[in-house]
């Protein structure tokens, strides 16, 4: 039952962004809560969903190559605004995920691929347990880690801020405005610590109360074709900010005798 319920909750995040131009089915919505649910058993971070593309992946080229690891708003700039993911640009966004989903296959969607820079955009599902309840520490700690193996790793971080919201449409009556500035503000301090750049999306999305400004978003959370073109130029100056940035120094594993 509690599997179900989680299918449920990453099914009905799914839905928006794999659907943005048509509402789903309710024949579609069952065929994704059950594939959701199988998931959940058998590639619970979905590691599966990327391999090929890492493998297919061509060698960096002139630009530094710059991967975006996040969620639903992730994958979905990628599937709406194609062209801003060129010169170097990679996403590895997955609707419905959390931070330690983000986390386990952060080595083979991030790391493996030798960027000059990641962004790291979550926490929105982290709220809305969409993989179990989760404490504001218990994300920061995943955000924590995956800053550490991507500086441990020569690549240098952007921590984005989670996007405003008032409400989740597969979690209604959920408080979420407040724990999302909390998390934001930790964002942005933790950044100015460890010599990361912070993007903050929040600031030039949120409607004046906290929420998503409505002509920006398809449904409170997720960015339209406007929304995102309020957050490239963002995204631009935050890469820039990064790549003039010394690279962190990667950790020297001695080899075996």
């Amino acid at each position: 039952m509690i599997l179900r319920r989680l299918a449920l909750a990453v099914t009905m995040a799914l839905a928006p962004i794999a659907a943005h131009a048509a509402e789903p089915t309710q024949a579609q919505k069952d065929q994704w809560a059950k594939e959701g649910e199988e998931r959940l058993h058998t590639d619970w971070a979905w590691l599966g969903k990327y391999q090929a593309a890492n493998a297919a992946l061509s060698a960096r080229g002139k630009e530094p190559r710059v991967v975006f690891m996040g969620d639903s708003i992730t994958q979905g700039w990628f599937d709406q605004v194609p062209e801003f993911f060129t010169a170097g640009r990679v996403g590895r966004g997955i609707s419905g995920q959390t931070t330690p989903q983000m986390l386990l296959r952060f080595r083979q969607d991030v790391l493996d691929l030798h960027p000059a820079v990641v962004q790291i955009m979550a926490g929105t599902n982290d709220i809305a347990s969409n993989t179990g309840p989760m404490t504001i520490e218990q994300t920061e700690a995943n955000f924590r880690s995956m800053t550490e193996l991507a500086q441990a790793h020569g690549v240098r971080v952007i921590l984005a801020s989670i996007p405003p919201s008032s409400a989740f449409p597969w979690r209604p009556g959920l408080a979420v405005t407040e724990k999302i500035k909390t998390i934001n503000a930790w964002l942005k301090q933790y950044a100015a610590e460890t010599g990361s750049t912070y993007a903050d999306y929040w600031s030039a999305l949120q409607d004046g109360k906290g929420g998503f400004r409505a002509d920006w978003a398809s449904d409170g959370v997720h960015p339209n074709k406007a929304g995102y073109a309020v957050m490239i130029p963002i995204a631009q100056k935050a890469i820039r900010e990064a790549l003039a940035n010394p690279v962190p120094k990667p950790i020297a594993i001695a080899a075996k005798p």
